[in-house]
C-alpha cells in the first residue's frame, strides 16, 4: 500500500504563484509514474502533469507554460509549481501514484484545494 500526502494548497489571487507537495510512503515500488491531476467542480478529474521515478516529465499542452512538475528534495516527493494562475486553475489537485510494471497498484491523495480569487 502506498499513501500520499498532498500539501500547499490554499487562496492565491489571479497572476500568483503556488506550490504543492507530495510525499509518498509506505510501499513505495519502482520505478513508477507520479502525477497531479485537478478537478474543477462539477467537472472530472483531468491529468495535470506526470513525472516517472527517473524524473522524466509530461505536461498537459494547456498548462505546460505555467505549471512545472519536478521531484522534491526528498525521496518519493514530487512538486507542482504553478505560475501565472488564473480563476479557472481554481479546483481540487490530487496527487496519483502507479507502479509501471502493474498500473492496478495505485494510490490516490485526499486532495488539496486551490482558490483562485481577488
Amino acid at each position: 500500500q502506498v499513501r500520499l500526502v498532498e500539501s500547499g494548497g490554499g487562496l492565491v489571487q489571479p497572476g500568483g504563484s503556488l506550490t504543492l507537495s507530495c510525499a509518498a510512503s509506505g510501499n513505495v515500488l519502482r520505478p513508477y509514474n507520479m502525477g497531479w491531476y485537478r478537478q474543477i467542480s462539477g467537472k472530472e478529474r483531468d491529468l495535470v502533469a506526470t513525472i516517472t521515478s527517473n524524473g522524466r516529465t509530461s505536461h498537459v499542452d494547456s498548462m505546460k507554460d505555467r505549471f512545472t512538475i519536478a521531484r522534491g528534495v526528498a525521496k518519493n516527493t514530487i512538486n507542482l509549481y504553478m505560475h501565472d494562475l488564473k480563476s479557472d486553475d481554481t479546483a481540487v489537485y490530487y496527487c496519483n501514484y502507479q507502479l509501471q510494471s502493474s498500473p492496478e497498484y495505485n494510490a490516490w491523495g485526499q486532495g488539496t484545494q486551490v482558490t483562485v480569487s481577488s
